[in-house]
C-alpha cells in the first residue's frame, strides 16, 4: 500500500493516538500527507497530537473522543468518518493496557477488564468498520498485540490470552475478509519506551517496579516500531515482529518447542524465588 504526500487522501484513524505508539504512528502517517482520526479518551494529550501532526504534514488532523471500551464509540468514530471524509483506509486498533501477576493472584474482575480493552476493543474497531470496509471493497486493519500473545511468558496470563487473541482474530480476519480486498497486519513489539505503565493493574509488587525498567529498553524506539508498521503496510505483510531478539525467541519456541518451554519454567523458577532442580 503505498501514499503520495501531496494527495492528502489516506484516510486514517488510530486509537490511544493520544501518546505512544499510537501517537508515534499518527506522525508517520502525517508526514505522509494523510486525513488522521486521533482516538482516545484523553482530550489534552489528544490535541496535542493533533498539532503536532498538522506540524509534520497532515493534509487534515482531528481528535476523536473514544472508549474501545463502548461499542457506540466505535458506531459514532464509524459515522463521523463516513460523513467528513467520505470513508476509511485504515484503522489502527493499538489503545490498550497493562496487567499481570501471579495466575492465582488476578481476580476476575481485572480479568474482565484486560478483555474488555485489549482484546474485545480490537473486535469492537473491526466490527464496526468491517461493514464501512466491504462496502468500499478495501481497508486495512492495523491491529497492535505483543510478543506476549506468541511466547506466553510466566506472571502476564491475562496480557497473554488477550494478545493472543488480538494474533488469532488478525489471522482469522486476513483470511475472511480478503475477498473484500480488506487486509488485516498484526503487530507482535516486545518492550519499548511508552507509558503503558500508567495504566498497569496488578498486585504483584515486583512487576510494579519491573515493568517500567522493561518499557526503557533502548532496542526500538515508539518511532522506530511506528516506522516498521508503515513499511510492513507498504510490503503488505499480514505479520510484523519488529524486535530482533523476540524473533529469535519466537524461532526458537517454533523449532525447538521444548528449549522454550524449559526457559519458561526457569523464569518462573526465578520468579518464585525456587531453583532449578
Amino acid at each position: 500500500m503505498n501514499w503520495k504526500k501531496d494527495d492528502g487522501m489516506t484516510r486514517v484513524l488510530i486509537t490511544g493516538a493520544a501518546s505512544g505508539l499510537g501517537r508515534a504512528l499518527a506522525l508517520v502517517f502525517a508526514q505522509r500527507g494523510a486525513r488522521i482520526a486521533v482516538a482516545d479518551i484523553h482530550a489534552e494529550r489528544g490535541a496535542e497530537t493533533v498539532t503536532l501532526c498538522l506540524q509534520a504534514g497532515a493534509a487534515e488532523a482531528h481528535f476523536l473522543p473514544l472508549d474501545v471500551g463502548i461499542e457506540g464509540n466505535f458506531a459514532d468514530a464509524a459515522e463521523w468518518v463516513s460523513r467528513h471524509w467520505g470513508g476509511l483506509d485504515i484503522l489502527v486498533n493499538n489503545a490498550g493496557v497493562a496487567g499481570g501477576g501471579s495466575f492465582d493472584g488476578i481476580p476476575e474482575a481485572d480479568w474482565q477488564w484486560m478483555l474488555n480493552i485489549n482484546l474485545l476493543g480490537v473486535v469492537r474497531g473491526c466490527r464496526a468498520f468491517t461493514p464501512l470496509f466491504k462496502q468500499q471493497q478495501h481497508g486495512q486493519f492495523v491491529n497492535i498485540a505483543s510478543m506476549a500473545g506468541l511466547l506466553n511468558p510466566p506472571g502476564m496470563a491475562s496480557y497473554n490470552v488477550a494478545k493472543a487473541g488480538v494474533v488469532a482474530l488478525s489471522e482469522t480476519l486476513a483470511a475472511e475478509l480478503s475477498p473484500w480486498n480488506i487486509k488485516t497486519l498484526v503487530v507482535c513489539p516486545s518492550f519499548f519506551p511508552t507509558n503503558l505503565n500508567e495504566s498497569l493493574r496488578t498486585h504483584d509488587a515486583g512487576m510494579k517496579i519491573a515493568l517500567p525498567r522493561l518499557l526503557g529498553n533502548q532496542e526500538l524506539s515508539a518511532a522506530d516500531i511506528a516506522a516498521g508498521i508503515v513499511k510492513a503496510l507498504d510490503q503488505g505483510e499480514s505479520q510484523y515482529l519488529p524486535h530482533p531478539k523476540a524473533v529469535e525467541a519466537w524461532q526458537v519456541k517454533c523449532a525447538e518447542p521444548e528449549k522454550h518451554a524449559a526457559a519458561l519454567r526457569a523464569q518462573a523458577l526465578k520468579m518464585a524465588g525456587l531453583k532449578q532442580p
